[in-house]
């Protein structure tokens, strides 16, 4: 059967786009679809390591990747409100913001005459030997041959697939994250704030932006509640632990709680379906490797798809892909987790901070 779609991509993040760009330039027709209503402005993922802008080099993009970020960005670390140390940072990854990366492949896919096309949540999935239905739960359906869940660690794609996803969740927040800016707090360095009773505030200045992200430990009331994260929690906790008294933060425009989740699907593939980032894997945000690691995802589907797509590689190339990425995923997995215990031990030391995670 022939379709008007090669690949239906559901979600617009680094994962799906990176997905698309790879694929339009092999000549495959995809369609992106998101549920959003428009393209978000958070930071989110914030850091590109090596191996995601060498997967951007082979789509013309690691150019305004490296101009709208920076690199070399310092961490500086206080300890119960005393500055104690700069932590140089080099190499060549880079710092920017997750919208950032999604504006520039969202205009790279639009070279192409490929759009996202926004408000499309998924309902129902189903495929036979000629190719996949979704249905959208306005009541359209679309078809492809191949179909792509890049829609997060909620994926619905993943879910209405019956894919499992094990692991664990974390009883308690870890943290509350947001967008905010910091008049008179210097922007040439990451503040990280840590507490001898444990607690935690960091912000990281986004490039070419006014903003800062916000990390803190979550905000409880008197009777030990965590309490919903807001532009005066965030305030609260950064007088508690910065003790700067001259900075205020404002304009929050993303107000966010992170907990810890080790978890992975089943499988990465189901037919003619495919999961990819966290769709198909989360886990520990420590050493900054989630959005990297669906980047490459992404590449590594791509080539696949593509070369199924344009008749180089038969249809049993498509095993390929779960065979190279789900033991990719059980060990970021536990990578991860062991940073994240690393990082935990670190910041009780005064001086010493997140760049546990990088060791």
């Amino acid at each position: 059967m022939t379709h008007a779609v090669d690949v239906l991509i559901v979600g617009s993040g680094p994962t799906g786009l990176t997905l698309a760009c790879h694929l339009v330039r092999r000549g495959a027709r995809v369609r992106v679809v998101d549920r959003r209503s428009a393209p978000h402005r958070e930071s989110r993922g914030k850091a590109l390591h090596v191996a995601s802008l060498e997967v951007f080099d082979t789509l013309g993009v690691t150019g305004r990747m490296t101009e709208t970020g920076r690199t070399g960005l310092a961490f500086r670390k206080y300890f119960d409100g005393e500055h104690i140390n700069d932590t140089p940072r080099g190499g060549s990854s880079i710092f920017i913001g997750q919208w950032q990366i999604e504006e520039i492949l969202r205009d790279k896919l639009a070279e192409s005459g490929v759009g996202v096309e926004y408000e499309a949540e998924v309902e129902a999935v189903s495929q036979d030997a000629d190719g996949v239905r979704v249905t959208l739960t306005d009541g359209r359906t679309l078809g492809a041959a191949y179909l792509a869940g890049c829609d997060g660690g909620s994926s619905t794609v993943r879910k209405r697939l019956g894919i499992g996803f094990e692991g664990r969740t974390a009883d308690e927040e870890a943290m509350v994250v947001g967008d905010v800016t910091a008049a008179g707090l210097s922007r040439d360095y990451w503040h990280q704030w840590f507490t001898s009773d444990g607690g935690a505030m960091m912000l990281c200045p986004i490039p070419g932006t006014d903003t800062f992200q916000l990390q803190a430990s979550p905000e409880t009331d008197d009777r030990g509640e965590r309490l919903a994260p807001s532009l005066q929690g965030f305030q609260r906790l950064f007088d508690r632990h910065a003790r700067m008294p001259g900075i205020r933060l404002a304009d929050a425009t993303w107000l966010s709680t992170w907990r810890v989740n080790v978890r992975m699907a089943d499988r990465m593939r189901q037919g003619r379906c495919f999961l990819a980032g966290d769709a198909a894997h989360v886990h520990p945000i420590a050493g900054g490797l989630g959005m990297n690691t669906g980047v490459q995802d992404a590449a590594a589907l791509g080539r696949v798809l593509g070369g199924v797509l344009t008749a180089t590689a038969g249809e049993e190339a498509l095993d390929d892909y779960e065979a190279e990425r789900l033991p990719a995923a059980a060990a970021l997995l536990a990578d991860t987790s062991a940073r994240h215990e690393r990082v935990r031990a670190a910041v009780r030391e005064p001086g010493h901070g997140i760049e546990a995670a990088l060791s």
